[in-house]
């Protein structure tokens, strides 16, 4: 487990080699399944080698945040309130990984059901949560807490409209991530942020014009560069409007 710990907070340096998933599945309720993917296996092909030497075991395990919540209560408690609640909304989530250096093999995926959309709103910024609280492994390292946070994503389901809508909150903060990403503009310019939503009814349209749909209608696919994505969260925003 602390093998496992030591990996989640290993994903901060990979979110610049990865290419990402965010996979939608919404019901007609408005329930529904989000889940944040990615594949890091380009990566573990460079890095694989040298963790062979290192005899890295290979890790194919599930962390329930809500156990992990639990299981460090009495570090969380010593947070401030508003330290308490980000870390609360990790509560829903799952994370599956998968690392294997003999078959270069890195996949991650962050997922939560959900009664309504937006529960799970921000799942970007709790997969960064999800990392930076995984070097805790004792109360001797201090309390947990989240990272902080530049930027917001929502979500939205009513009727026949569904929308997606990205938020700066603190320009500073945002403008510093951008600096931290100088200097790796030709890695990060090959990695990929891609949407997948699939509805329970065939899109009538949508506000993003450079999208393509599966072949019922029912299963949007919008692709952007990772960097242009960081650049301007807002990139991703989008507006669904469903058949009746």
């Amino acid at each position: 487990m602390k093998k496992l710990k030591y990996v989640i907070i290993s994903i901060l340096g990979l979110l610049a080699s990865c290419n990402f998933t965010e996979e939608l599945h919404l019901n007609e309720d408005g329930s529904g399944k989000l889940s944040i993917k990615f594949d890091g296996s380009e990566m573990m092909d460079m890095a694989g080698n040298e963790m062979a030497k290192e005899n890295e075991e290979a890790i194919d395990s599930i962390i329930s945040f809500k156990d992990f919540l639990e299981e460090h209560k009495d570090s969380i408690a010593q947070l401030p309130q508003e330290e308490q609640a980000k870390l609360k909304k990790l509560e829903p989530f799952n994370m599956h990984m998968v690392m294997n250096p003999d078959t270069k093999e890195m996949k991650f995926d962050l997922f939560s059901d959900f009664k309504d959309v937006n529960q799970v709103n921000d799942a970007f910024n709790a997969f960064h949560n999800a990392s930076s609280i995984g070097n805790k492994t004792n109360t001797q390292q201090g309390p947990i807490q989240p990272a902080e946070q530049p930027t917001e994503v929502k979500y939205t389901f009513k009727k026949n409209k569904f929308s997606r809508t990205a938020k700066i909150l603190d320009q500073e903060l945002f403008q510093q991530q951008l600096d931290s990403m100088q200097g790796g503009e030709m890695f990060l310019s090959g990695s990929t942020y891609t949407l997948k939503y699939h509805f329970p009814r065939k899109i009538k349209s949508t506000s993003a014009k450079e999208a393509t749909f599966s072949q019922d209608g029912k299963t949007l696919i919008f692709e952007v560069n990772f960097l242009d994505m960081m650049n301007d969260p807002t990139i991703l925003d989008l507006e669904v409007e469903l058949e009746k």
